[in-house]
């Protein structure tokens, strides 16, 4: 039994039908003035080694998983930087992880315009509309301060039938985390909390894990 199989066993948990694509996932990566040359590439490098661990593969191949990587920043500023890949077999997801390390920063020293990425975001998922569910990844290390309302965002997307889950990316306490909780995610969401751009890697791996393994009954 392959790695992740044999967690979700223990764990109680299910993972998606292997006949077809149970999760459209759209991970986003905050690359608003907040964000220096160092911690980008934390993220990058970060992102790109969960995507490459042995048990995230697994539950991708699994469930047939189909991902994509936007990055958004100020108003207007929002691009699918790695497009929809599937993931049918384990060289898919290595491919997807290399890809994830060698993209390029697209914007700099702007605005955090959440609820225009999540707009952005919520309109990507035509070529995934076979995929049993659609989510979107927000992360992030800053509120809004520019953009449409977060809540609205967020409320047209839970209409479309489509998941908001968080990364927030914390300096000292809890600001990001609330803020995600009360603005960003959908009904039945979720926020991690990353103590620091240092520590994404570890909570994006876990997020990813959580999302990709759902609880049985």
């Amino acid at each position: 039994m392959k790695a992740a199989a044999a967690a979700a066993v223990a764990l109680g948990l299910a993972t998606g039908p292997a006949a077809g694509c149970d999760i459209a996932l759209l991970l986003t990566m905050d690359v608003s003035g907040s964000v220096d040359a160092g911690e980008y590439r934390m993220q990058a490098d970060g992102l790109a080694a969960a995507l490459a661990d042995p048990a995230i593969v697994d539950v991708l191949v699994e469930g047939r998983a189909a991902l994509a990587v936007m990055q958004w920043s100020g108003v207007a500023q929002q691009a699918l930087v790695v497009p929809w890949r599937r993931i049918a077999g384990p060289d898919d997801a290595a491919r997807l992880a290399g890809e994830v390390q060698r993209m390029e920063r697209v914007y700099y020293a702007s605005d955090t315009a959440v609820g225009d990425a999540i707009a952005f975001a919520a309109g990507r998922f035509g070529p995934v509309a076979d995929c049993r569910r659609h989510v979107i990844d927000i992360s992030g290390d800053g509120a809004a301060n520019a953009g449409r309302p977060t809540g609205a965002a967020r409320q047209a997307a839970a209409r479309a039938g489509i998941e908001i889950n968080a990364v927030a990316i914390e300096g000292i306490g809890v600001a990001i985390t609330e803020f995600f909780r009360r603005a960003a995610i959908t009904r039945g969401g979720f926020v991690l909390t990353a103590r620091g751009h240092i520590d994404y890697a570890r909570a994006i791996r876990d997020k990813l894990f959580r999302e990709l393994v759902r609880p049985s009954g």
